[in-house]
């Protein structure tokens, strides 16, 4: 049997009563339901300091599974790995403890630590000593060390129940989902947006995805990737939404009528304006940008302050103190990084000398030149899809690649996983030749290769070999098909 012990994020503990049973009761919801996928059979039992996981499946890749997902889950800081042991005696607890921890510490500087609840005839120093010296005369090598030890031994002991900790990890934190409101992050699918999308999921909020195309079927194909990839990783509990809307007759309309240096922040109020529009629709209480102070040209403490009033709804921006270093590691963190660094900014291209202080006086006489019926036409026209559509449109939209699972002599397989995927578990055919090119390099590298051969792309699922067949289907190369095998 395995078991998890789900300790509370502090700022959950302090709230009141009410509060706290509102939010630990989510917290368990959300733990089972992601759980339940693995085993249906899974225990969560909430018991008010803490919530507890057991499942009877205990082999290794069931295990790993949990922690990976108990990670991922909004609400958790921190859960320990524990093995759970009936005791009548400190020796009990001791006995236990040699059989579980003595491989830890041989050879290495080790304390025990105890925490205690309950009517006991010891104190959580008795069993420290007791527990300690054991070890220390049994394991070969071991040595107590009572400050900055190399492993600590840490025992809890409840009632009748003593729990040896094994392991402990650490989740992303946040408050469980969805304590706070909805929100729309506006998604463009590069590093900044991206790590804004998963600080407002680990925060506890709901959050739809809005989505402005300005760079057609290959810029959309690219942002549902990483979209479809933040709500299963971190916000499959809950069904959201995802919103295109067409901003190239927006952008035309700016690019012919509105001053060069004005055009990055009267483009952004158009997307507010939109972002507004189409919160009200989903019934979000705040737009989310990755925006952060001096980044770019729009993104000085003047403009944004001239882009902020074209709205009344609020503006949320999660980065907005954060250096590009930090966002890019975490987004490497969360697993989005690859994918940012293969989508373009196509926004970086509106303005050749833009303003840095926008006047309001100025960008609403540029304004009044602008045809508002081109942004209404597009809102009207958005298409909003459920976040779990995505994956099978996908399979959808690359209908004219042909999907094989047998080769043809002269055929060229391109692994486009991941370096580490590809290194985990390398792609090897007998007599077939295999090219690595990662799918967030297709785009780029595709072009030099030799255009007189098949190419046959391979990811582990097959979705990714899809999105990547559309994309290069719509640059004109038609010799790509998708491998399965």
């Amino acid at each position: 049997m395995l078991k998890f012990i789900v300790k509370l994020h502090p700022e959950i503990a302090i709230k009141s009563k009410s509060v706290r049973k509102r939010f630990t009761k989510l917290l368990e919801k959300n733990i089972k339901m992601i759980l339940i996928r693995r085993d249906e059979k899974v225990r969560v039992k909430n018991n008010w300091d803490n919530i507890a996981v057991e499942t009877d499946i205990s082999d290794a890749p069931t295990r790993e599974w949990f922690i990976d997902n108990l990670k991922r889950v909004p609400g958790i800081v921190q859960f320990i790995e524990v093995q759970e042991t009936p005791f009548e005696t400190i020796d009990d607890i001791y006995q236990r403890t040699l059989e579980l921890a003595s491989h830890t510490i041989e050879g290495k500087t080790f304390c025990v630590r105890v925490k205690r609840n309950g009517n006991h005839d010891f104190t959580s120093s008795d069993v420290e000593r007791y527990v300690g010296g054991g070890l220390n005369q049994n394991v070969e090598g071991a040595k107590v060390k009572l400050s900055k030890p190399d492993v600590t031994v840490k025992i809890e002991i409840k009632k009748d129940l003593a729990y040896i900790i094994t392991h402990t990890h650490y989740g992303i934190g946040g408050f469980p989902l969805p304590t706070q409101e909805d929100v729309l992050s506006l998604i463009s699918g590069g590093f900044d947006s991206g790590v804004a999308t998963y600080q407002m999921m680990r925060k506890g909020a709901r959050t739809h995805f809005l989505f402005f195309n300005l760079g057609g079927a290959a810029h959309e194909i690219g942002v549902k990737q990483v979209s479809h990839y933040l709500w299963k990783q971190f916000s499959s509990t809950h069904k959201v939404k995802f919103i295109t809307v067409d901003f190239e007759p927006v952008v035309a309309e700016i690019l012919e009528n509105v001053d060069n240096g004005q055009m990055g922040v009267i483009l952004k109020r158009m997307m507010m304006r939109a972002g507004a529009a189409v919160a009200e629709k989903v019934n979000a209480h705040a737009l989310i940008t990755g925006e952060s102070v001096g980044q770019v040209s729009s993104q000085t403490l003047a403009n944004l302050s001239v882009i902020d009033r074209v709205t009344e709804t609020l503006i949320l921006r999660p980065l907005i103190q954060h250096d590009k270093a930090d966002i890019i590691k975490i987004a490497r963190e969360i697993g989005t990084v690859e994918m940012a660094e293969s989508m373009p900014e196509y926004c970086g291209v509106i303005s050749q000398k833009p303003t840095v202080k926008a006047k309001m006086s100025k960008i609403l006489e540029e304004e009044a030149k602008f045809d508002f019926d081109v942004l209404d036409t597009v809102i009207k026209n958005a298409t909003v899809k459920d976040i779990r559509e995505i994956e099978e449109e996908a399979k959808e939209e690359v209908k004219e690649a042909e999907t094989v699972s047998e080769l043809p002599e002269n055929a060229v397989v391109l692994d486009i996983r991941s370096p580490e995927e590809e290194d985990a578990n390398p792609l090897e055919l007998e007599g077939i030749e295999v090219d690595h090119i990662p799918f967030f390099r297709l785009a780029t590298k595709f072009g030099d290769l030799p255009q007189d051969k098949e190419y046959y792309l391979y990811c582990a699922r097959g979705v990714m070999s899809q999105l990547q067949a559309l994309i290069l289907h719509e640059n004109g190369y038609m010799n790509v098909k998708v491998y399965r095998p």
